[in-house]
């Protein structure tokens, strides 16, 4: 990814190097993608360990599902950080330049597809259950409960580490000169259906569906209270502003990858093209910002989650149940008291009345 010189073909000559070196791409970004990972691993892995201490934590409290799959998500960027960043991007590129023994290349290769196929498609289970939540809510109190989800987590990833091991042959695209084979154009095709086109399909029609179901209830309640205080119902959820925003952001940074890879595999090599090789390395450094912005997003739309990470921040432990729940359950022994207090006095009173007063009073 550094080392590739880029000299023309009279040089080349003149330096006797062989016909299939010199077309080899330079790479023109030179050590600005090692910074860059580097800042992004050291930023993004933090940043996602926080999250998933957060997290875990409303998990715990509030036994939702959503916290569940939120947590896997985070998990799953964690290990495509340390697999696909620190290990593949700086160890084996910048470090030992892919000059390490080739069955501990495509072994490494395995661990990154699986981490990558993990991190998209704990995804597409919170799509559906914010889908089924909305949508069909009598259904949702129904199958959406914290075993279920676990179990789905685990099944998850246990599919995204199976859907890996092909790509133990996946090709160099750094140094591959020859022509793709056919099992190259199987792989690439089957990783770019993989990460990009059949989640980016469930994520589009699942999102357009929850759109529609809120603006037809929009519609309908806020023809029913017009006025300066709207439905709730009319207003989009701040759960579902969350998960719009994290399949968008998702939909934005991996859309260069895919058609470069895409391009490299039809029209032209990284290994003999300096421009496909600068448009594949800006594609990755994109699709690798995904797994560090969730965090953000988190604390822009989630006011507990802001609040929790506060409390972790801070070394707090936080509160077992949230405020609202706590004044509730205050609120409702001070009132068994006062009802208690004011039957004791109404009871007093009617002892210190005399037996003929309460006659008349009744009389009356």
């Amino acid at each position: 990814m550094i080392d590739w010189p880029n000299m023309t073909v009279s040089g080349h000559q003149e330096l006797g190097l062989k016909p299939e070196e010199l077309q080899r791409s330079k790479c023109v970004l030179g050590f600005i993608p090692v910074i860059y990972y580097s800042i992004l691993l050291c930023v993004g892995v933090p940043v996602n360990i926080l999250t998933a201490v957060a997290l875990s934590r409303l998990a715990s409290r509030t036994k939702k599902t959503l916290y569940y799959y939120l947590l896997a998500v985070t998990g799953s960027d964690i290990l495509s950080q340390l697999f696909i960043i620190f290990v593949g991007f700086l160890i084996e590129t910048a470090v030992f330049h892919r000059q390490v023994p080739a069955f501990l290349l495509h072994s490494v290769s395995v661990a990154e597809f699986a981490a990558n196929h993990a991190s998209i498609w704990s995804t597409v289970p919170l799509t559906v259950d914010r889908y089924v939540a909305l949508c069909h809510p009598l259904l949702h109190r129904q199958i959406s409960y914290p075993a279920r989800a676990r179990k789905i987590i685990i099944v998850v990833l246990l599919l995204s580490f199976i859907s890996g091991l092909p790509f133990f042959w996946w090709s160099d695209m750094w140094r591959n000169s020859q022509p793709p084979t056919s099992m190259d154009t199987f792989l690439i095709w089957t990783h770019v259906t993989i990460i990009y086109f059949v989640p980016c399909s469930i994520f589009f029609v699942l999102n357009s569906m929850i759109i529609y179901t809120l603006r037809t209830r929009q519609q309908q309640h806020c023809q029913d209270e017009r006025g300066p205080k709207a439905s709730p119902s009319c207003k989009l959820g701040k759960t579902t502003a969350m998960l719009l925003a994290i399949t968008s952001v998702f939909f934005v940074l991996w859309a260069p990858r895919t058609i470069v890879v895409i391009y490299h595999l039809y029209v032209s090599s990284v290994h003999r093209d300096w421009r496909v090789h600068l448009a594949y390395d800006l594609s990755n450094m994109l699709a690798m910002l995904n797994t560090a912005v969730n965090f953000f997003l988190y604390c822009f739309v989630s006011k507990p989650f802001r609040e929790v990470v506060r409390d972790v921040v801070l070394l707090r432990g936080g509160a077992l149940y949230p405020r609202r729940v706590l004044m509730r359950r205050q609120a409702h022994p001070n009132a068994s008291i006062s009802s208690l207090c004011s039957g004791n006095t109404k009871r007093s009173q009617r002892e210190s009345t005399p037996l003929s007063l309460r006659r008349t009073e009744k009389l009356s």
